[in-house]
């Protein structure tokens, strides 16, 4: 891959990673609920995601996936549910103080963390129809695909790492100020909803 090529690619991942999403709001969320250092587990779940999108574009199932309606439509309303169910969950969540990263007594896992965020992204068939319209605009077919494939995923994961960084600090260090129950669950709330509202959104997506 030509650096002029990557550079541009580069200043497009940022704008994909910063763009409000599903992503930022789980990040948010976790961050609030479990300080950063326990929060941030969840971006690693995000990056896997990331990279199994890449992995589904690489090998062409994504373009299948494009071209039959069932297992796009299958896919999307899974989407949809896990969004749904996440914002239903969060909504319901105690209004509990924010959690200190170094207490013994953890109700949620680095390992849930990972795949949450692993199944937000991974499940996700706007993911994969986008990747499908931008990445081969980056891929020279003349050119070694798996080291050009190799440097997309790297410099997607780099930018979701920094930017879900950014959003999970944001959550664990501002908002996290507001400690009493009232504003905990107003938050909780907010958050909710803004899965479900992501939800909604996956679910008035159409293949183009």
């Amino acid at each position: 891959m030509e650096s002029s090529v990557w550079f541009t690619f580069f200043a497009a991942s940022w704008a994909i990673s910063l763009s409000p999403g599903p992503g930022a709001v789980a990040a948010m969320s976790a961050g609030l609920a479990h300080g950063f250092h326990r929060g941030y587990w969840l971006t690693a779940g995000l990056v896997l995601g990331i990279v199994t999108q890449l992995a589904i574009v690489a090998v062409g199932l994504g373009a299948l996936m494009a071209a039959s309606g069932v297992a796009f439509t299958v896919l999307k309303w899974l989407g949809v549910a896990y969004l749904v169910w996440l914002g239903v969950q969060q909504w319901r969540s105690d209004a509990a103080p924010l959690r200190d990263d170094a207490a013994p007594a953890v109700t949620t896992t680095r390992r849930a963390l990972v795949l949450r965020g692993w199944a937000i992204n991974a499940v996700n068939p706007k993911g994969t129809v986008f990747m499908l319209a931008v990445v081969p605009q980056f891929i020279d077919p003349q050119a070694p695909l798996a080291l050009q494939y190799a440097a997309i995923g790297a410099t997607l994961v780099f930018t979701d790492l920094v930017v879900m960084a950014g959003y999970t600090a944001l959550a664990a260090r501002v908002l996290a100020a507001l400690r009493s129950p009232r504003h905990l669950r107003w938050m909780n709330r907010g958050f909710g909803a803004l899965f479900v509202v992501a939800g909604a959104l996956l679910a008035t997506f159409k293949r183009a």
